[in-house]
């Protein structure tokens, strides 16, 4: 499975040593890695641009799917074990980044493209806790923006 794997990287930076540490820790090592300078400008290589638009590290790919957010990319290899970020239940973990998943639905990520991710988001919006606080705003224009429809 590792061989099918490939992360674009940067020393140093939080999001894609979060990546990394998923990887290991799943013990997936063998994975296909490459370690690309922010100072020399590798992050906005054509081999960067091809899997991230944005020319943003970190960027993983297994087989056909690609994730270009550390958060994304860390559930995708955590998710068989559960729905919920650490397991079969809610943690700290899912108070974290659910946020940041709910925001990235809200501006067009499509469930269809990120199926896994959009089950996360599916059984996660009903969560009482999270009920009770979702944004004022998003409750009195739920319809939300595409800018991310094509991601």
């Amino acid at each position: 499975m590792a061989q099918d794997m490939t992360l674009l990287w940067g020393s140093g930076s939080p999001p894609c040593w979060r990546v990394m540490i998923a990887l290991e820790e799943k013990n997936l090592q063998g994975y296909n890695q490459k370690l690309l300078s922010f100072e020399k400008g590798e992050h906005k290589s054509q081999e960067v641009l091809d899997m991230n638009a944005r020319g943003q590290l970190p960027s993983f790919k297994h087989g056909d799917v690609v994730l270009n957010e550390s958060y994304a990319a860390c559930f995708y290899l955590e998710l068989d074990e559960g729905i919920h970020l650490a397991g079969l239940f809610f943690t700290l973990a899912d108070v974290v980044v659910f946020p940041t998943v709910a925001t990235l639905f809200r501006f067009g990520l499509s469930a269809e493209r990120y199926p896994k991710l959009g089950d996360y988001y599916a059984v996660l919006k009903h969560r009482p806790s999270i009920k009770a606080s979702w944004p004022p705003h998003w409750l009195e224009n739920p319809k939300g923006q595409d800018t991310l429809k094509d991601v």
